[in-house]
């Protein structure tokens, strides 16, 4: 795990850049710069951070930004509760408070010589987008093999990063699989639920690893076609979501079994969770 010494004390940041990923505003990307230098922190793709506001409390957040971009932090905010109402009435310049790096991280160094697949379903795709960042880069590109991304939502104008998406598409060292649920005028990508259109790419499962983040309806559906495809338990993560406060395993909230979403996870392989009776 890549540790830092201040997971218990918030450390100044400030937003540099706000963008708004979708039309009713309940989404936003800010970016994050530290107000004092000497504060940055290194992190692996798919750690998580706690986003402060004085007053309000704090609420985990995965990181999308990737340890390849040194100048900011990157965090998109689903505005559900009082602290990420809060974070949306930020504008840039003002401040706030970050702890982390917080959690594990996606395996990047199995994956290395491998093909790599990510389905991701909406919001989920921030600490994915992270990791595919990581993987493009190019001190890193030459570590893997093929990349193939599969990522839906209900709408295209729920796809986030879609300036990123469409720079994908273009690029011929990853393969970029876009569906929406319902065909709509103008849509010329795929149409139909993440599970049905991963069927139907039908990613290769040998020497590959996938990684599937989404709402959790999309996981349930998507974890068997993965399975039928021919990938085994071991080579499947994903990364869970769950109640978290304290981020650092002494409040107990976000337990499953014997394992605690914020120190063991958030990433885990579906061979670690498949003795787990409880719901995930």
């Amino acid at each position: 795990m890549v540790e830092s010494t201040k997971t218990y004390i918030p450390i100044p940041v400030k937003v540099s850049r706000i963008n708004e990923e979708s039309p009713d505003r309940t989404l936003r990307t800010y970016d994050l710069e530290f107000v004092n230098k000497e504060d940055r922190f290194d992190y692996m793709p798919g750690q998580f951070c706690q986003l402060s506001i004085f007053g309000k409390g704090e609420s985990p957040l995965g990181i999308a930004s990737s340890p390849t971009e040194t100048d900011f932090l990157r965090f998109t905010v689903n505005r559900v509760g009082v602290v990420t109402t809060a974070i949306h009435y930020l504008e840039e310049g003002d401040e706030l408070g970050v702890r982390g790096p917080l959690g594990n991280y996606y395996p990047v160094e199995k994956f290395k010589g491998q093909n790599v697949v990510i389905v991701s379903g909406g919001f989920a795709f921030t600490t994915l987008r992270s990791l595919v960042v990581y993987m493009l880069d190019p001190a890193h590109r030459g570590d893997y093999k093929d990349i193939t991304v599969i990522y839906g939502a209900r709408t295209p104008d729920l796809l986030i990063y879609k300036d990123e998406l469409e720079k994908w598409e273009t690029r011929k060292d990853i393969n970029v699989h876009l569906t929406i649920d319902k065909g709509i005028q103008g849509w010329k990508k795929h149409v139909g639920f993440v599970p049905s259109v991963t069927k139907e790419i039908a990613p290769a499962s040998k020497d590959a690893w996938v990684v599937v983040c989404g709402p959790p309806i999309m996981i349930k559906y998507t974890l068997p076609v993965l399975t039928e495809l021919g990938f085994p338990s071991e080579r499947i993560y994903t990364s869970l979501e769950r109640r978290m406060k304290c981020g650092i395993g002494k409040c107990g909230r976000c337990n499953i079994g014997a394992k605690y979403i914020c120190l063991d996870g958030p990433v885990f392989s579906l061979a670690e969770l498949e003795d787990i009776s409880e719901p995930y």
